[in-house]
């Protein structure tokens, strides 16, 4: 195995530098994933007959692995952290491979809950790599340019759906097993033909949980609650509500993609320029109106043209989620980001186990009710970005530490 620390890696041809090595992950982990997201609505509904409970429930055990992510911190004890993150790779697209071959309530689970493992160990680590391997200084931009390759591949895929589900009549057999299958060997191609990379600092081997954190728990923890609302319940609506098919869902996912991949690089750009605070108030202020607007579609029956701007729309706002990654990195002892990553997958997973099953019922009773609920969560999240100062660091993690530090003075 080829042991090449971070600094000597200028020396490699550019297609085998860290950097390139992010990248062609960004854009294998969404062909699997992307995929599965998009044929999961019509196949559960068309196939599983799945009702709003039973996508609860699926989505409530698709969450389980990320509360565990912290089994991170052991498994790096005995595998580097690239190793894992690719060999979670692979698991992702093998496990996605083979869900159309168990097309009941269990089955689903247990593939859902195999392909998750894989997904939230691979995000964990992948999240670590991008703020070890990235300067300080680049890192908003170039964590907007990674989100554009993602969305670019993710892009791809659906505009494959598109052309080819209608047209040569594909089944979700066959492409439940062409994309994760893709995914899989682009993650032993990578495990194979890339060196390991050594980070300058060695990474605590131990649970880290410091105070000094605490809002950036905080807003991880309302993160991952809102999240779960709009990734359970938003696509599930435009197929049960306006009845949208695998054609037309996948169209929406691709308009989105391509929006965000243009928009990527530019909110990267913002964050650089005016810090993560004022990027944070912009994205929860936005989520705030459109979650109160997704509640309007029930109680004032707007059509399904809306629907459809304010899902383009909210994916907006999550990308400038990547201002909460550049708080972390510029308050973070360098030594803990890998620790703190898996630490923090597991907070952005706790009300993300037990939230989806919880309103499924509700959404049984008023759909309504489910959106309003992220709404408020939304100004919650915003009342902790105001929290953060201007410019945040070591010692300088909180507004509250600004007005120490000018009492001191």
């Amino acid at each position: 195995m080829q042991i090449i620390r971070l600094e000597n890696t200028g020396s490699l041809p550019l297609w085998r530098r860290p950097i390139a090595l992010l990248f062609v992950m960004a854009m294998a982990m969404p062909v699997a994933f992307a995929t599965w997201s998009a044929l999961l609505n019509n196949f559960v509904i068309e196939v599983a007959q799945f009702d709003g409970s039973d996508i609860g429930w699926l989505h409530s055990v698709r969450e389980i692995p990320g509360f565990f992510a912290i089994g991170v911190i052991a498994l790096i004890m005995f595998i580097r952290e690239q190793v894992l993150g690719l060999v979670a790779l692979i698991m992702l697209g093998t496990a996605t491979a083979v869900t159309a071959q168990f097309p009941s309530l269990a089955g689903i689970l247990t593939v859902t809950m195999l392909s998750s493992i894989g997904f939230h160990y691979y995000e964990t680590v992948n999240q670590s790599l991008q703020l070890q391997w990235i300067d300080k200084k680049k890192a908003p931009q170039t964590l907007g340019w990674l989100l554009s390759a993602g969305s670019a591949a993710t892009l791809v895929v659906y505009l494959l759906i598109v052309l080819t589900w209608d047209r040569l009549g594909l089944s979700f057999t066959l492409v439940y097993w062409l994309s994760g299958g893709f995914t899989a060997v682009v993650a032993i191609f990578c495990l194979l033909a890339y060196p390991q990379f050594e980070s300058p600092h060695p990474q605590n081997k131990r649970m880290v949980l410091r105070q000094r954190y605490w809002l950036y728990y905080a807003l991880q923890f309302m993160s991952g609650a809102r999240r779960q609302i709009f990734i359970v319940f938003a696509g599930f609506m435009m197929v049960e509500k306006f009845g949208f098919s695998v054609s037309d869902i996948t169209r929406l996912f691709m308009f989105t993609l391509l929006v965000n991949m243009i928009a990527a690089p530019f909110l990267g750009r913002l964050v650089q320029v005016f810090g993560e605070r004022r990027a944070m108030v912009i994205e929860y202020v936005g989520l705030t109106f459109v979650f109160f607007a997704y509640g309007g579609l029930y109680y004032f029956g707007w059509g399904v043209a809306l629907a459809t701007a304010l899902y383009i729309i909210n994916h907006i706002f999550f990308s400038l989620a990547l201002a909460m990654k550049t708080y972390f990195q510029k308050i973070a002892d360098p030594a803990d980001i890998a620790p703190t990553a898996a630490v923090a997958f597991t907070i952005n997973h706790i009300a993300a186990v037990f939230l989806p099953a919880l309103l499924g019922y509700v959404w049984l009773t008023s759909p309504a009710y489910v959106f309003m609920l992220a709404a408020g969560m939304a100004l919650v999240s915003l009342g902790l970005s105001l929290l953060i100062p201007r410019h945040p660091g070591p010692g300088h993690e909180t507004v509250f530490q600004s007005r120490l530090l000018v009492a001191a003075e």
